[in-house]
């Protein structure tokens, strides 16, 4: 007991949410190059770029300072019925960080993790689904999807 009271852990933990919040910013500025949705209007998106993959963005809702977005390939898993990969992600426009909530189709995080999970399983949670949406967005950069490639989807209220 001695030993966990004389050895601060706070040493680990600021490194550790720093990396985190340095993803977030990352995914922000990422996203925020490749779509561009902080300067979309509500609705759907499709990005081809012609290589059998279309990408779907959604933005969901917007309020002052944060947007709720679904980034999705344009097909659905059969076993789910649900798009996939998806990624429930909501941008913070005036922090500079994006999140993804989630990365489970049709699954919030309590459902993935439990009701009451340990704070460093939903931390570890944390970093798998923010790390997988960098490299997701990089790997769409790289296949040529911008800004240039998306068309709105028109809906009935068009």
């Amino acid at each position: 007991m001695t030993e966990v009271i004389e050895r601060p852990s706070s040493s680990l933990l600021p490194g550790r949410f720093g990396f985190l919040m340095g993803l977030y910013a990352e995914n922000y500025h990422r996203l925020a190059r490749l779509f561009a949705p902080q300067r979309l209007a509500q609705g759907t998106y499709v990005s081809d770029v012609d290589d059998g993959l279309k990408v779907r963005l959604q933005i969901q809702e917007r309020h002052p300072y944060t947007l709720e977005l679904e980034l999705t390939y344009d097909f659905v898993d059969e076993q789910t019925g649900q798009p996939s990969p998806s990624a429930q992600l909501r941008m913070y426009t005036d922090a500079h960080v994006a999140e993804a909530l989630h990365c489970h189709p049709g699954r919030r995080l309590w459902q993935v993790l439990g009701p009451f999970p340990a704070a460093d399983t939903v931390f570890q949670h944390r970093l798998r689904m923010n790390g997988f949406l960098s490299r997701w967005l990089e790997y769409l950069a790289e296949q040529g999807h911008s800004i240039g490639t998306l068309e709105r989807i028109p809906d009935s209220t068009d």
